[in-house]
């Protein structure tokens, strides 16, 4: 996998896990943290932060001895993230850059409908 500077590696690895949950490429259970270092070419250590950040979301809860599980209700907390953060962080640039442009709402939502 290949890494942006930008953000945090466990924080890429948690986007990309969390894709494959909503596209159904994870069922209940997921990988080991083994596989997923493989997988990704990532030290172990880095994806058991990233299993860490995904349980404290409860995306995923872990079964002592077990492994890790995706919860219940991933789908809709994943989806519910993505908004807040999409409302939050992106959308205040996308404002900025279509007033700067001299776009308006009204050809926007025009283009959007094509």
């Amino acid at each position: 996998m290949d890494f942006q500077k930008q953000k945090p590696i466990y924080l890429q690895i948690a986007d990309r896990l969390m894709e494959q949950i909503l596209g159904g490429q994870v069922d209940d259970r997921m990988p080991s943290v083994r596989d997923v270092a493989a997988l990704m070419g990532v030290n172990p250590n880095t994806v058991v932060r990233t299993f860490d950040h995904l349980q404290t979301a409860e995306i995923i809860y872990n079964r002592r001895g077990v492994g890790y599980f995706v919860s219940a209700d991933a789908k809709e907390r994943i989806l519910a993230a993505q908004r807040r953060e999409f409302l939050e962080d992106e959308l205040p640039a996308i404002r900025q850059r279509l007033k700067a442009l001299n776009i308006s709402t009204h050809e926007l939502i025009k283009e959007l409908e094509k």
